[in-house]
């Protein structure tokens, strides 16, 4: 499967901005790689370029990997997270004999 790289960062006017490459290469052509991620959880993304100034490389659907300026980065995950619907935990009669 090949993959397809994803910058995405803030427009002047504020609006984002993507732009996608078609290879590593491309990609670590344009922006500084300053290292190799090899923490990551998806076994899918270790000895991917870790690149100056960005976040990421996170996982992007099935067939892409993004990377974000910080601004954006702060932006999404506190609306990912405020979107994110709220858990309800069922009380247990055990709950309810403690109360009471």
């Amino acid at each position: 499967m090949k993959r397809k790289y994803r910058i995405v960062t803030r427009g002047r006017d504020g609006s984002l901005r993507m732009q996608d490459y078609s290879s590593e290469k491309k990609l670590v052509s344009d922006y500084s790689q300053i290292g190799v991620d090899d923490y990551n959880t998806d076994l899918s993304m270790r000895g991917l370029p870790i690149l100056r100034g960005l976040v990421g490389p996170l996982l992007d659907g099935a067939e892409a990997v993004r990377y974000e300026s910080p601004d954006v980065f702060q932006q999404l995950t506190k609306e990912w997270a405020l979107s994110a619907p709220k858990s309800r935990r069922q009380s247990s009669s055990n709950d309810m004999e403690i109360a009471q």
